[in-house]
Parts: structure tokens; C-alpha cells; sequence
């Protein structure tokens, strides 16, 4: 069966002054490294939310010029048998390109 599969990314940026900066910067740079083996890959900021007042908060927090940006990478893995399969095809796909970027499963749903 296939599955969609999101993992979100965080991705550190330098040099930045506002978030919306960082986030545009995060996800070029995310881009660059995917590309063009896994091109295929959906990128775009994470939806946050606040623990404690239940908020949206920004995908990017920046802090002396530099910058921790949240990001969701979707992609479909195919022919998996279950969900924790397809997760792991997905983290290790995306984690050959990504080194040094922690990766975390946040949705795995039927394609």
C-alpha cells in the first residue's frame, strides 16, 4: 500500500534578521539539498503551536542573527506494508541528504 508520509526537519539558518527571512532561507536550502534525486519532496514551513496558550507561533525562531526553522517535508512512499515501514524508508531517504538535520515523523496516512 502506499503512504504519505511528513517529517518535520529542523533546519538552522545564519545570518538572519526576521523569521519570515529565515523561513524562505530554510526551505531554498533544503531544496538544494534534496535536488534533483528527491525532487519529488514537499517543503514548507510547520505549523506550531503553543503549549501552554494553544497559539500558532512562528515555524522559525531566531535568536542573535541565527535561526531554528520547523519544516514539513511530504513525500509518498510506495508497495510499504505498514505505516511504521513507510516511516522509516521516508526518514532514511530524506536522512541521507540531510545529515547533521534531525528528522522526526509527524503523519503517516494512506496515499
Amino acid at each position: 500500500m502506499d503512504r504519505r508520509v511528513v517529517l518535520e526537519a529542523a533546519v538552522p539558518v545564519y545570518d538572519v534578521e526576521t523569521a519570515d527571512e529565515a523561513v524562505r532561507i530554510a526551505i531554498s536550502k533544503t531544496g538544494n539539498l534534496l535536488n534533483p534525486d528527491l525532487n519529488y519532496v514537499e517543503i514548507g514551513p510547520a505549523t506550531r503551536e503553543c503549549p501552554n496558550c494553544g497559539e500558532q507561533e512562528d515555524a522559525a525562531f531566531v535568536a542573535a542573527d541565527e535561526a531554528l526553522v520547523a519544516l514539513e517535508l511530504e513525500l509518498t512512499v510506495y508497495n510499504t506494508e505498514r505505516d511504521e515501514h513507510a516511516a522509516r524508508i521516508a526518514r532514511s531517504e530524506l536522512g541521507s541528504h540531510l545529515t547533521d538535520i534531525p528528522l522526526s515523523v509527524v503523519d503517516v496516512v494512506d496515499a
